[in-house]
């Protein structure tokens, strides 16, 4: 430092304070802080001002603490680098922290997938301890066992109360101690696993334990019908519940297929992260999509080139033959068309849909039981396509009118029951006046 022509010091500190007790001439970057609106401004201002000043010249970058704690220090490619003591380390002695922990600089922190223990470095301002508790109790909770470090001092405390301390410097910093799992208030996903893991283990739950992926089929089409529900009835509380019991049946099917050492949970998630990457190529690479229609036509080519689908009848016949009836119709009514077949339009709908209604009538006076089912096939296939024509999901039309249907006939009914009457005994005048009654009262 005494030999560099000039010195350099990120922000005034104790630490720059000694390099005056050594007589060393240095200037500070403090005034790049207040041009900057951001962290990531903020570095970038650094970088270009550090190599501004260093065009020609023997420069020392200087930072508090670790040289890898530093972004800016990071980047300047080709630098000498001379370790110092690290502010992470130090806080974590502090806290009585011993083995591994994650280090994070507070303006760093939302960027990062955080795990306990954590010390969080550089929480210079109250303000900015505020944003880190925000963040860090929705991932941990308000009450979270932490420890606040300034200087000398080690308190320890609830995370909630870590933006109420009387000083903030660029030695401050923050420790949120791990917690036993049992205790926990809020959980990640390491966490869901390793819960589902202690219910399969040889001394976990009997009921888990003997479970198979055929005993859980059901389990799975369940859950995901009652997410639907809890959607159709718009109530986040119960999409919430219901999205988190979806998870449960993919990560418990996916733990069977660990345990067998075929595939892990790792293998799962890359697997699915690719799978995203790879047909969102108009994102993530160089196709363009035009609205949501063209982003669509992307997913399907990647994904036909993905599932090695050389020809549309690969497509067609790749459709699950477990999906429901009306469901599985409409997919394939998608993929035919996509393949060369008459675009899903009204107008081809009205077409067809005559041609096969009468063919159907024509089996029905025939009494040809085979035919009348062949052809009623093909009329409600014909209603697949209808759905595409007017760009609706038959599935979910289909199951709106059904609970419509449902509700209207429970008004009805009690309309009829009201008046003494027989609901099985009316004659079709009668059934036509309660109907419109029920119709009325929005039923």
């Amino acid at each position: 430092m005494k030999k560099a022509q000039k010195v350099l010091v990120r922000n005034m500190s104790p630490a720059a304070q000694s390099l005056c007790d050594e007589g060393i001439p240095f200037e500070t970057l403090d005034f790049v802080y207040e041009k900057s609106r951001s962290f990531d401004t903020l570095t970038k201002n650094l970088v270009a001002e550090i190599k501004r000043r260093a065009a020609g010249c023997e420069l020392c970058y200087c930072v508090e603490g670790s040289v890898t704690e530093d972004r800016a220090a990071s980047l300047l490619k080709g630098a000498r680098i001379i370790e110092g003591a690290s502010k992470s380390g130090a806080a974590a002695a502090a806290a009585g922290l011993t083995g591994g922990y994650l280090a994070v600089s507070a303006y760093e922190l939302a960027e990062k997938t955080l795990t306990l223990p954590l010390v969080v470095y550089d929480l210079d301002d109250r303000l900015l301890a505020g944003d880190v508790k925000l963040l860090l109790a929705e991932r941990f909770g308000d009450e979270a066992p932490a420890c606040y470090i300034e200087g000398d001092r080690a308190d320890k405390l609830p995370l909630f109360e870590i933006d109420r301390q009387a000083e903030y410097s660029p030695r401050t910093a923050l420790v949120l101690y791990d917690v036993p799992l049992l205790e926990k208030k809020r959980f990640g996903f390491e966490d869901f696993v390793a819960v589902l893991r202690r219910l399969r283990a040889p001394d976990g739950c009997p009921w888990d334990r003997v479970q198979t992926h055929e005993s859980l089929r059901v389990n799975a089409i369940e859950e995901a019908y009652e997410l639907v529900d809890a959607i159709d009835l718009s109530d986040p509380a119960k999409i919430c519940e219901e999205a988190g019991d979806v998870l449960m049946q993919s990560v418990f099917h996916t733990l069977l297929e660990e345990e067998a050492e075929n595939f892990t949970v790792t293998d799962m998630l890359s697997a699915v992260c690719e799978k995203l990457i790879t047909r969102h190529t108009h994102v993530f690479g160089k196709d363009k999509a035009a609205g949501a229609e063209g982003a669509l036509s992307v997913w399907e080519k990647n994904k036909m080139a993905e599932k090695h689908q050389t020809t549309y009848s690969d497509a067609v016949n790749d459709v699950p033959e477990c999906f429901p009836a009306l469901l599985r119709a409409q997919k394939v009514a998608k993929r035919v068309e996509k393949g060369g077949w008459d675009p899903a339009t009204f107008e081809n709908f009205e077409k067809k849909f005559r041609e096969e209604y009468a063919e159907l009538k024509e089996a029905v006076a025939a009494g040809d039981k085979a035919a009348v089912c062949e052809e009623l096939g093909d009329v409600l296939f014909c209603a697949a396509e209808l759905g595409r024509a007017v760009g609706e999901d038959c599935e979910m039309c289909l199951l709106d009118t059904v609970k419509k249907m449902q509700k209207r006939y429970t008004v009805y009914e009690k309309l009829v029951r009201a008046d003494g009457k027989d609901p099985t005994a009316l004659s079709p005048a009668e059934r036509d006046i309660y109907y419109g009654r029920a119709k009325h009262e929005g039923a």
